[in-house]
Order: structure tokens, then sequence, then C-alpha cells
């Protein structure tokens, strides 16, 4: 029996993000020979289960976001390595990584790191914080058995930096019309152009602001707008405009895929990250996509969407999508029916963790 210790998530059930979803369907397609123990934030949960789908729950007393997702994180590994005697830890993010040198003299199993989306390079991060990220990522690369990126752009970077090759496994996105896909054709087209993000400079929300107040084509935008001087900006200076709708976060499901079925199209502006979770769910709808042209989304879309750099060429391209058929969607659709569902993605999981 492989005993599979998971670490860098809030936890479960889910109620974050991208790797807590990935965590919630490893344990939903788990094989019959694999006991997973995952790690949770006791800060988060006021419930504190002992088991959750057939895993079994750790609670570690820090919150695992911020500067103490380090030392939740760093916990969570001793604890694993120590007191659970793991046979694989799977680690999620490199926070906690600074600690595997020491732990790799006592732990002779297999450490399996996914590095994220290169998160040192984020611009909310300081300079000094930058420089453990950075230093955290060389330890994981260094000290795991098996790296895995979510893109292909990012396998490119850890080869070209570190002469490592990893393996890629990006996430799925069907979770977003489960058990409602059937009403995908009944939902209206309603013309407005939808997008989905954190509000933050590197998600390029302002370029996409600018284009729409621009060429008076009604966009909807869901996004933490009061979290940062930035939103809280961009909010003040685009309330006004009759055609852009700010959305504050939503968290209904249903109301979610209203949005996102009634789309024509899909801004994508994030430009760090690699795969990003938001990208891949909006594939499984079928709506063609205009994205911030970086290399992490190019791969995403294998080169299929349309991108923009600038104001400039979002207006162009938004222009460009209402002179064309629904072809560019269907071709989204295929992409993520091929790469980018949870079977897929948990079975490229299973076989790393299962392997010799």
């Amino acid at each position: 029996m492989n005993f599979i210790s998971i670490i860098g998530i809030v936890g479960l059930p889910q109620c974050y993000g991208g790797f807590e979803t990935l965590v919630e369907n490893l344990v939903d397609h788990r094989r019959n020979n694999i006991n997973y123990e995952v790690y949770c934030s006791s800060k988060t949960y006021k419930e504190k289960k002992p088991t959750y789908k057939n895993a079994t729950l750790h609670y570690i007393p820090f919150n695992a976001n911020g500067v103490s997702s380090i030392i939740y994180d760093i916990c969570s590994l001793i604890h694993a390595v120590f007191i659970r005697k793991s046979n694989t830890l799977l680690v999620l993010g490199v926070s906690g990584c600074i600690i595997l040198p020491i732990l790799r003299l006592f732990y002779k199993h297999k450490i399996i790191t996914n590095i994220d989306g290169l998160e040192w390079k984020r611009d909310k991060w300081n300079t000094l914080a930058r420089l453990f990220l950075k230093f955290s990522e060389k330890l994981a690369v260094r000290y795991s058995d098996i790296v895995i990126a979510d893109n292909q752009a990012i396998a490119d970077y850890v080869k070209q930096e570190y002469d490592v090759d990893s393996i890629v496994i990006a996430y799925g996105g069907d979770h977003a019309i489960a058990n409602v896909a059937d009403r995908l054709s009944s939902e209206p087209d309603e013309g407005y152009a939808f997008s989905l993000c954190r509000i933050e400079p590197e998600n390029n929300v302002h370029i996409a602001l600018e284009a729409f107040a621009q060429s008076g084509k009604p966009l909807k935008f869901v996004g933490n707008w009061n979290n940062s001087d930035y939103g809280r900006s961009l909010k003040l200076q685009y309330s006004d405009y009759s055609n852009i709708e700010l959305i504050d976060p939503i968290y209904d499901v249903e109301k979610l895929f209203k949005l996102r079925a009634r789309c024509s199209y899909y801004i994508h502006g994030h430009s760090a990250g690699g795969t990003n979770p938001s990208l891949v769910e909006i594939m499984h709808f079928a709506k063609p996509v205009i994205a911030f042209d970086c290399d992490y989304n190019r791969a995403t879309t294998e080169d299929k969407a349309i991108y923009f750099r600038n104001a400039e060429e979002l207006i162009a391209a938004s222009a460009q999508l209402s002179e064309t058929s629904r072809k560019p969607g269907a071709v989204m659709l295929e992409i993520a029916q091929r790469r980018y569902t949870w079977e897929i993605v948990a079975n490229q999981y299973l076989d790393v963790i299962c392997s010799k």
C-alpha cells in the first residue's frame, strides 16, 4: 500500500484555488493501492474532519497562504516524514522546500514536487521574497525525484535554468461544466466579453479595461476589486462606463456558469503562473479566447487562440472575432477535451506516483 502525503494546499474539502481542486480530483480518482494523507490548515477549517473521501486529514496550526505558508509547509513535511513515515511526498508549490536538503538526510523515498507557476516572478512579491522563492525553487528542483511543471513553457524554463527534465501535467477544467454540460446549447449568447481573475497587475486588468472603454463593446469582469490599491483605483476609474460591468467575486456555481455560458468570447490577461485554471475552465465552454501573448498562454491553447499585448491589439482582436464564426471556440473545446479533463490529469499524476 502506498501512503501518499500531499503538502502545500489549504486543505480539503476544497475552498480556495487550483491546487485544492487538483487534490479534490486526485482523491476522487484514487486507485485501490493508494492511501492519501492531506495536510490542512487548522486556521481555515472550524470543523476538523479526520477523513474526507477516504483521505486522511492532518491539521497544521498555521495559515497556508502568505509568509506563514513557509512554516505551514515545513511543519507538514516534518510530520509526513517523521510521524507518518509516508512512502511518497507530493509537494505542491515551493514555499517549504527550503527544508528538503535536511529531510533528504533521513528520507529515502520518493519526493514529487509541482513547482507551480514560477511564483518568484510575480509582481506582488518584494525583492527579499523573490530571492527566497527563487532559492526554494532551486532546492525543490535539486532535491526532488520528480519535478512536475503545469505548462510546457515552465518545463522549458526548468531545463534551461537547471538542466533538469520535468514532467508536464496541467489542470482539469471540466468541473466548471460538471452536471450542466447538456445546458450549454440552451444558454443564450448575450453578446458580451467575459473575464475572471484576481485583480493584479500581472493579469493585465488595466489593459482589458482600457480597451473596452475605448471600443465601447460590452464587458463583464469578475474579480476582487476591493482587495488592493490597484483594484480599487481601476474600479473608481471604470465604474461609470455603461458598457463595462465590474462584478465582485462570485462563489455561486450556477451564477458563474451562466456568465461563462452566455458570453460571446473570453478575455484572458494572465502573464504569469503557467497553466491558469480559469483558462482551461473556459475552454470547456467552447468560447473563443483572446489571451495575453506569452509563452504560457500559447502553450495552453496550442497557439490556437487570438493574442494581444496592449489595448490596441485587444481592440483589434475583439473586432476580428465579431467578423468570424464560432470556430475558434470549437478549437478551444477540442483541446480542452483532449488535455484538460480531471480524469486525464488525475491519471497522469497517478502514473507518476505509482512509477518506480
